[in-house]
């Protein structure tokens, strides 16, 4: 219906009736829409407009489109070539071009209705795909979203801790870079690079109360305050974007260590001057566990993993092995039988030593209340933990705390499904 209308407003409706009256005017006229049309002595159609005068302008009067149409178009003068059955044809190539633009047109706007049924939050998952945040509630809070990827979950379909861990760090990175802050260095303003100044985590703790899964978008949040008088403390608030559930607490503590002599120092002011205004007077988003964190040896701990040793890619810019990796050292020596049953929910690190290149350590993990037979059927576990180097140099203490993993997408707990053969 949408081809005849428009084929019509190209090529006017002719009657194919022929003149057999000579000079004399044929039968009834035909309404067509509004204008009468007629047989004219001329073999032609004669073609009227509903009784309206013509326009004048200044006295003058003006033919229409319509007249002109009638005089010049429709009705042939003597002098032309007598009708016949081809010079009656349409234009076949106008006709043609004008349905081609119909269905081009009528595609164009099918592809454009949202006909597909999707999920409520897909508008919200390509927001700023290609952003690094931004910072909000007056400039003191820096905000970015992250979509979990295929690649950051395990054997759970969750995301892993040092998925976690990760995104924590990227957003502490880019919080400085949108600031402005972000010299030659990981992390390190302007004035930390003249003076060849790195940031180096002291204190970690993390509160994970649900792990995110493939395909979800997670909101990162972070801020800085002061830390006694030559440390900064930072905190992290990982929500679902798309429902504002609170997955993941975190807070640190960072003091400054001279890059080339590896020795830690004060804040200069002309740091402090970069860095002051941006600090938040707050408490700390996870009240700090005061327990003391014990050193394990051979005798205490229940677990040791020898011989593990840096990749070239675990090295960051600052030429020392990234503090997300000690998280994955540290697991290496948990009993399997917590890591298929449980997950970990709370960790508490506190670094004392940084690893290099050429380093080789020692995992070391102790259980507590708990029997080593029956970790699989446990409650809530507390494990501690110590990485060393093989001279005994002590590199991360921890803590960590483990939760029965509910019922995973297999529908039966801690059951993956055996290779097909």
């Amino acid at each position: 219906m949408v081809a005849t209308a428009a084929t019509s407003s190209f090529f006017p409706v002719t009657s194919s009736l022929p003149d057999s009256g000579g000079n004399k005017h044929g039968g009834g006229n035909a309404n067509l829409g509004g204008l009468k049309s007629k047989q004219a002595s001329s073999g032609g159609l004669q073609v009227k407009a509903n009784a309206h005068a013509p326009p004048k302008i200044n006295g003058t009067a003006v033919s229409t489109s319509v007249e002109k149409l009638k005089h010049e178009d429709i009705l042939p003068s003597s002098s032309h070539s007598p009708r016949t059955f081809i010079n009656q044809l349409p234009d076949w190539s106008m006709l043609l071009a004008a349905i081609t633009t119909i269905f081009l047109a009528a595609e164009k706007q099918w592809m454009m209705l949202d006909w597909k049924p999707r999920r409520s939050d897909m508008s919200d998952m390509l927001i700023d795909p290609f952003g690094i945040g931004k910072i909000v509630q007056d400039g003191l809070v820096f905000s970015e979203n992250f979509s979990i990827r295929s690649y950051e979950i395990g054997a759970d379909r969750t995301a892993s801790i040092d998925t976690i861990m990760n995104h924590l760090q990227e957003t502490a990175l880019n919080h400085v870079k949108t600031a402005g802050l972000l010299g030659d260095g990981f992390g390190s303003t302007h004035e930390m690079c003249k003076k060849n100044l790195i940031w180096v985590v002291t204190r970690m703790q993390v509160v994970v109360d649900r792990y995110p899964v493939w395909g979800d978008v997670v909101q990162v949040e972070t801020w800085v305050s002061a830390s006694g008088k030559n440390g900064m403390r930072r905190d992290w608030l990982l929500r679902d974007y798309n429902t504002g559930e609170i997955l993941t607490r975190a807070s640190s503590v960072w003091v400054m260590m001279n890059k080339i002599t590896r020795k830690l120092s004060k804040i200069p002011e002309e740091v402090r001057g970069e860095i002051g205004s941006y600090f938040v007077e707050s408490a700390p988003i996870l009240e700090e566990d005061e327990r003391k964190l014990t050193k394990l040896d051979d005798n205490t701990a229940d677990y040791i993993r020898s011989g593990l040793s840096p990749r070239w890619s675990d090295l960051d810019v600052n030429q020392h092995v990234n503090n997300v990796k000690y998280i994955g050292w540290i697991l290496e020596s948990a009993p399997q039988a917590i890591l298929e049953s449980h997950e970990l929910c709370a960790i508490n690190l506190e670094y004392r030593r940084e690893c290099g290149k050429d380093s080789v350590l020692q995992s070391l993990t102790a259980v507590s209340d708990a029997g080593v037979g029956n970790l699989a059927h446990s409650g809530h576990i507390e494990c501690k933990h110590l990485l060393r180097l093989e001279d005994g140099a002590e590199i991360v203490r921890g803590r960590t705390k483990w939760r029965p993993k509910p019922v995973n997408n297999f529908d039966i707990v801690n059951h993956v499904p055996a290779e097909s053969p």
